[in-house]
């Protein structure tokens, strides 16, 4: 007699249950919540967030100090800028021509005020009937650090540039006295003209600067899905998983392997996926797209160790917490990732959290490589050297964590499920 076959069960009545709706609810809710937080809490208000962002002030001027004055007009204005460093907002860097585009060239500083070597000249000739044009201060900005970080160095040197004008403005206006036309005292209340040029250019196809940001953002998504992708292929493939397409269901024979085995498999298998991938990527930016870089020998190796520190990162992420790894590595490479990364917004107008998560968070190491390679002709103190340093620290710690788990999980006993018959 054969055994009576269960009903099966309706939507109408699952959902009924209150213990159906309990897990995914709690945590919908909460990845909305923390997404919306962390995304949001990083960008909101980069004007009140900022803090020291580095600017270089240089003083060339090397006209002699007027009448009863100790200094010339260059050192009076770059003395006062630096002694007020915009409510905090700036942290001025006091420098020579050559220190400064050295600089600017290495991604050091978001830009420059620089005080031409005629402007004490310039100035006192406004008195005088000599003058024959406006002294002007120059504004230098280094679009290579992002459209947003250069704007916020371009608005803080300007502003002080014009206040250093009203000031001069003031003594002008009063050493001239009453006899001043109307015309010459409108001229002396703001003297100086402030002119803004590129300080380090870029290429055209730069994005204003985002594409060190996007391009990182691609090796992390290859490294990151493709470690996934690579994890659930396995699983499936040696039996430890069910493969699914549309109304097809299919589960291969489990294959007798333990965990560090398998981990082994998988990591080896990244290392050589990445390989194709990261070639991709590098043929769709610059061949199709027309992406401007250089050093394109040295972007594809960084490029693909880059990728690979992040995919066997997922790889021991997942091996270590199981189901819920793909949620654990989303977290560590991408949620956390982005907005402390400091590509689209200064490291220094994010609030503090952020700025802490930056010197560990795998998406500003790997972000400061790429903008080096891209737009500061690959040089180590523009941040390549660091994130080679923190490739191979990602890398070995990814070993290390990944294959520890294992092995104690392994010797614990821990097999990942029963064996299913042929």
């Amino acid at each position: 007699m054969s055994a009576p076959v269960a009903p099966e069960a309706t939507a109408a009545a699952l959902l009924r249950r209150p213990q159906l709706w309990l897990v995914p609810t709690i945590l919908t809710g909460l990845l909305a919540l923390l997404l919306s937080l962390l995304y949001m809490g990083g960008i909101v208000n980069p004007q009140a967030d900022l803090d020291d962002l580095p600017i270089a002030l240089v003083d060339e001027d090397a006209g002699q100090p007027p009448p009863r004055q100790q200094q010339n007009l260059g050192a009076q204005i770059t003395a006062a800028i630096a002694a007020d460093p915009a409510g905090g907002k700036a942290g001025w860097r006091v420098l020579t021509r050559a220190q400064a585009q050295d600089q600017l060239d290495s991604g050091k500083v978001y830009g420059a005020l620089v005080v031409p070597a005629d402007f004490t000249d310039s100035v006192t000739a406004l008195t005088t009937s000599g003058a024959t044009r406006r002294p002007a201060l120059t504004v230098l900005t280094n679009p290579g650090k992002g459209s947003l970080g250069s704007s916020l160095a371009s608005q803080i040197t300007t502003q002080a540039a014009h206040r250093a004008s009203e000031s001069l403005g003031r003594q002008l206006t009063a050493a001239a006295g009453a006899q001043a036309a109307p015309t010459a005292k409108l001229l002396l209340a703001d003297p100086v003209e402030v002119v803004t040029r590129v300080g380090h250019p870029i290429g055209a196809h730069s994005g204003l600067g985002l594409t060190a940001f996007y391009y990182t953002l691609l090796l992390v998504l290859a490294g990151f899905m493709g470690g996934n992708v690579i994890s659930n292929g396995v699983d499936t493939a040696l039996g430890y998983a069910d493969n699914e397409i549309g109304p097809w269901h299919t589960r291969r024979p489990t294959v007798p392997i333990n965990r560090t085995q398998t981990l082994l498999l998988k990591m080896a298998m990244t290392a050589g996926i990445t390989l194709l991938s990261t070639a991709l990527v590098l043929l769709a930016c610059v061949v199709v797209l027309g992406m401007d870089a250089s050093h394109l020998p040295l972007l594809w190796v960084y490029s693909y160790c880059a990728a690979l520190a992040v995919g066997l990162g997922v790889q021991a992420i997942n091996a270590a917490f199981g189901g819920i790894g793909q949620l654990v590595s989303m977290f560590v490479f991408i949620v956390l990732g982005l907005p402390s990364s400091g590509a689209t917004v200064p490291l220094q107008a994010v609030p503090g959290f952020y700025r802490f998560l930056s010197h560990f968070e795998p998406m500003r190491q790997l972000s400061d490589g790429v903008r080096a390679i891209l737009y500061f002709d690959a040089r180590g103190d523009a941040g390549l050297t660091r994130s080679w340093i923190m490739i191979a620290v990602g890398t070995v710690l990814a070993l290390l964590f990944g294959f520890a788990m294992t092995a104690y999980y392994d010797r614990k006993g821990h097999k990942r499920l029963t064996p299913q018959p042929a």
